[in-house]
């Protein structure tokens, strides 16, 4: 898979990183995170513009953010019926209405990045269920802000060792766990430099 998605990207550039994001968002079945840590990395070699590449992916992601809004809202309950006809989407889609319940609009920011799965569900949802249209645009990009930067940005620090950068955001319990201990320690690091703070001013 990996070195189809390297194939992909020197053949079609920052082209293919639109369209792929684009899709993703739709909930079809492609590579989306894998080709941002590709794309990132032809960047860091020079062979793209790091720019051109972080626009190309968010400018796909917010449209299939609200493409797939809009063709809900439009289909209505005709979507939510489909969706109940496949056991694996229909769970999705119960995932994110009872993310929206706890969270309220956050959950959109966070289904971008965070939680990725539920993203093009949580776009249904919000569509079939006539969620405040700006208030979804401007949750949605602020999550595709971060999800953006985040895959594009580590292809392009670890462009030499990509597919293991790849295999550890893959596991999804391994991401959060890592990105609960880079918060844990930033946190005691803070506190620990505050307390050396006061010591010395005592």
């Amino acid at each position: 898979m990996t070195e189809t998605v390297f194939a992909l990207v020197a053949d079609y550039g920052v082209t293919i990183v639109f369209c792929v994001t684009f899709l993703s968002c739709l909930a079809l079945p492609v590579p989306s995170s894998l080709l941002m840590l590709a794309s990132g990395g032809f960047a860091a070699t020079g062979d793209l513009s790091l720019s051109a590449v972080g626009l190309s992916a968010f400018s796909g992601a917010v449209l299939g953010d609200n493409s797939g809004y809009w063709v809900a809202r439009k289909l209505g309950t005709r979507l939510d019926d489909w969706l109940a006809k496949h056991p694996k989407r229909a769970a999705l889609r119960a995932r994110s209405a009872t993310f929206m319940d706890k969270r309220g609009g956050s959950s959109i920011f966070l289904s971008c990045w965070l939680v990725a799965p539920l993203g093009p569900y949580m776009n249904y949802f919000c569509g079939v269920t006539k969620f405040t249209w700006l208030r979804f645009a401007l949750w949605g990009v602020a999550g595709e802000i971060v999800w953006v930067s985040l895959y594009v940005g580590l292809g392009y620090s670890f462009a030499d060792n990509i597919t293991s950068v790849a295999s550890v955001l893959g596991n999804a319990s391994g991401f959060i766990t890592a990105l609960a201990v880079v918060i844990g320690l930033g946190w005691w690091l803070v506190r620990a430099s505050k307390k050396r703070h006061t010591t010395f001013s005592a």
